[in-house]
């Protein structure tokens, strides 16, 4: 059973999301939360495997707390999915960065939520393709300060090519045939990677591979 907390200060939006989610045999509400300092706090009491989290709440907003949940070695297990009125909200890279496991629009489909939580549930970045790369066009336009390229001296050309396809928003099966190798060989590398670099999921290899310029916006189009 997928164990799940909400967090949105709006009780309409809230029940809606319960009432959907709690509707599938393999996903239950645990708890839900109005503002960020109670989402916390009830994160630490449940330790749920799933927070789903709006970024606009008052007091401590949806990514100060993504940030203080995610900071807390005891709950290193706990995926955090960020909800947004829009698909390109302009705290979601931010909350990437931070370690949370994608986002989704909260007028998305209700069949498409389910299985959001469920593919964050087993590991995976809830981030596709096409979202990737305006969220990373996005992002590049905005004045930053380059990081050390020497973050990546630890991977083979191989593990760059697999994280450069990662960041084009890629499935290890998708880049198993882009590379002519095994599923599971792809996977592998991924698992790697991520074991070299200290990542927590794809999403945050994806943000790595744009911040360390090993692709840029529009590569891949």
């Amino acid at each position: 059973m997928i164990r799940v907390l909400l967090a949105d200060d709006q009780a309409l939006v809230r029940a809606g999301f319960r009432a959907l989610l709690d509707s599938a045999p393999d996903i239950t509400v645990v708890a839900e939360a109005a503002d960020g300092a109670e989402a916390v706090r009830q994160a630490r009491a449940e330790r749920p495997d799933v927070v789903l989290m709006d970024i606009r709440m008052p007091g401590l907003d949806g990514l100060a707390a993504t940030a203080q949940i995610l900071a807390d070695p005891a709950l290193e297990a706990v995926r955090i999915v960020i909800l947004t009125t829009f698909d390109l909200d302009e705290y979601i890279f931010e909350a990437l960065r931070a370690g949370a496991s994608g986002f989704l629009v909260k007028d998305t489909e209700p069949e498409d939520l389910l299985q959001g939580v469920r593919v964050v549930a087993r590991g995976d970045a809830l981030l596709s393709p096409g979202v990737t790369r305006r969220l990373i066009a996005d992002y590049a336009r905005r004045p930053r300060r380059p990081a050390p390229s020497t973050r990546l001296n630890g991977l083979t050309d191989r593990e760059r090519e697999v994280l450069a396809l990662v960041a084009e928003g890629l499935s290890n099966e998708e880049i198993s045939r882009r590379l002519v190798v095994s599923p599971a060989t792809a996977k592998t590398h991924v698992s790697r990677i991520m074991v070299k670099l200290g990542m927590r999921d794809r999403a945050q290899l994806v943000v790595l591979a744009y911040e360390t310029s090993l692709v840029v916006p529009g590569w891949a189009d």
